[in-house]
C-alpha cells in the first residue's frame, strides 16, 4: 500500500465562486422552469452518476458542492474513489434527495466531474507511457481560466505532478524574460539577488550553449525546451547534479516514452489541461 495520503478535495471557499457561477449561469433568471412545470414539490429521487466509457474518477468537489449548494439536505454517497480507474458502464457516485433539487444540479455536477475525470484520465495515460523511468510527468499553466485549481487537482489525481499554480509560485525565466533582461546570465544573477533560499529559480533554454550559459549560476532546474530526443539526452548528461531537469514544448502522448528515456527528471505538457476531452457521464434514474 502506498504511503502517500489520499488528495484531498479543494476547500469549499476556493471553489463556490466557480460552481456558483456554474449553477447561476444553468438557471438563468427564472430557475429551471422544466423541472419546476413537471415535477411535484414532494417528490423525491434516487440516481447514480454512471460512466458511459472507462477512466479515472476526479471532480467530485465541485460536483458535491454544485448540488449541496442547490440543496443542503441532497445526499452524497461515492462508490468510486476519486483517482480510481472505472470500466464503462460503471456508477460512480450516487446521489438521493428532493427530484427537483437532483434535476436543477444534474448539468452542472456531470460538467464538473466530466471535464476533470478526461484531466485526469488523460494524465493517467501520460504517466503510464513514462512508468519504470526516471521521469515524472507534471502540468503546465496553461488551463481553463478559472478552472486552475480543480485541473490541477485533476492532475494529481491522475498521478501527475504540479508545476507552478501561478506566477507567484516560483521564478521561471522564460525566452522573453532572458531577451527583456539582457541576456542568461543577467537574468539568473538578478533573479538570485531578488528571492530568499525557499523560492526555486528555473531557467528555460533552447539549445546546450544556452545550457552551458545557465549553470554556472547553479539554478535549481533547467527547463529543456522543444529539444528533440537526442539533445535531451546529452543535456542531461552535460547538467549532471547540477540541477533538476525538465523537458517541455509539444509534448504528445505518443512521444513521452522516448522523452522519458532520455534521463529528464520532468516531462512537462500542456495538453494534460488544454487538450483533455470531457468523459462521457449520465446520471442515471434508480427510483
Amino acid at each position: 500500500m502506498s504511503d502517500l495520503l489520499p488528495i484531498p478535495f479543494l476547500p469549499d471557499v476556493i471553489i463556490e465562486p466557480l460552481v456558483r457561477l456554474a449553477l447561476t449561469e444553468d438557471f438563468g433568471r427564472g430557475g429551471d422552469i422544466t423541472t419546476d412545470a413537471v415535477i411535484p414539490g414532494g417528490a423525491r429521487m434516487r440516481a447514480v452518476m454512471a460512466a458511459r466509457e472507462g477512466g479515472v474518477a476526479a471532480g467530485y468537489d465541485a460536483a458535491r458542492l454544485a448540488l449541496r449548494l442547490v440543496d443542503p439536505e441532497a445526499v452524497w454517497t461515492t462508490l468510486v474513489q476519486e483517482g480510481v480507474p472505472f470500466a464503462k458502464g460503471d456508477a460512480l457516485v450516487r446521489v438521493e434527495g428532493s427530484a427537483r433539487s437532483v434535476l436543477m444540479a444534474e448539468r452542472v455536477m456531470l460538467n464538473f466531474v466530466g471535464s476533470l475525470s478526461g484531466v485526469a484520465t488523460l494524465t493517467s495515460r501520460f504517466v503510464a507511457e513514462a512508468k519504470g523511468t526516471n521521469a515524472k510527468v507534471t502540468c503546465t499553466r496553461k488551463t481553463t481560466p478559472g478552472f486552475r485549481a480543480l485541473e490541477k487537482r485533476a492532475v494529481r489525481l491522475g498521478g501527475g505532478l504540479n508545476h507552478r499554480l501561478g506566477l507567484d509560485d516560483a521564478i521561471l525565466i522564460k525566452d522573453n524574460h532572458i531577451a527583456a533582461a539582457g541576456g542568461v546570465a543577467t537574468a539568473l544573477k538578478r533573479a538570485r539577488a531578488a528571492v530568499g533560499h525557499l523560492r526555486a529559480i528555473e531557467i528555460e533554454v533552447d539549445g546546450l550553449g544556452q545550457l552551458r550559459e545557465a549553470l554556472p549560476y547553479r539554478p535549481d532546474a533547467v527547463l529543456l525546451d522543444n529539444m528533440s530526443v537526442a539533445m535531451l539526452t546529452e543535456a542531461v548528461e552535460i547538467v549532471g547534479d547540477i540541477a533538476k531537469t525538465e523537458a517541455s514544448g509539444g509534448v504528445r502522448l505518443e512521444t513521452v516514452k522516448a522523452i522519458a528515456l532520455t534521463g529528464v527528471d520532468y516531462i512537462s505538457a500542456g495538453a494534460l489541461t488544454h487538450s483533455a476531452i470531457n468523459l462521457d457521464v449520465g446520471l442515471d434514474f434508480e427510483s
